[in-house]
């Protein structure tokens, strides 16, 4: 499994910005209210990092020796697919609120300090969902054998080849 680059998390954001952007400005254009995010959420994201990180830590302790126990690949995997998928998720949130910042602050009427306060500490909060993403996909790395390198027999003498 590759680890997580740039590209995706760039991409994502991207796309969250644009959708942050439109859905103030239909809103707007409807007569709404702009779109506030919850107090709430900021929270559950940091909470979601902690977890993630606090997840990844024991497949690190058993990767580097630490722990004495065996690194079940299966548990690193899905440790690391959370992982991956909460970066993704944090670089959403986080163009999504860079969109709802832009869409504020491009205004004639100044915003309000809270809404602003609460699309700014949701743009935070995806970043350190990213930040603990990357982070634990990191530790969810298992060093490579030195024997994964070595090509197998060349024919082990069971079945055909295809060149028969």
């Amino acid at each position: 499994m590759k680890r997580t680059g740039a590209a995706p998390l760039i991409v994502s954001a991207v796309i969250g910005l644009v959708i942050g952007y439109l859905i103030d400005q239909a809103l707007t254009a409807a007569g709404q209210p702009t779109f506030t995010p919850s107090l709430m959420l900021p929270v559950l994201l940091v909470l979601l990092a902690a977890v993630t990180v606090a997840l990844a830590v024991p497949i690190r302790r058993a990767t580097t020796g630490a722990s004495g126990q065996r690194v079940d690949p299966f548990h690193a995997v899905r440790i690391a697919m959370l992982a991956r998928a909460s970066s993704i998720v944090g670089a959403v949130v986080v163009g999504v609120g860079a969109g709802l910042l832009v869409f504020l602050l491009t205004r004639p009427v100044a915003p309000s300090l809270g809404s602003t306060g609460t699309v700014v500490a949701a743009a935070v909060a995806g970043l350190v969902l990213v930040i603990a993403g990357l982070v634990a996909e990191y530790l969810c790395t298992i060093r490579k054998d030195d024997d994964d390198e070595q090509p197998g027999p060349a024919d082990p003498g069971f079945g055909l080849s295809h060149h028969d």
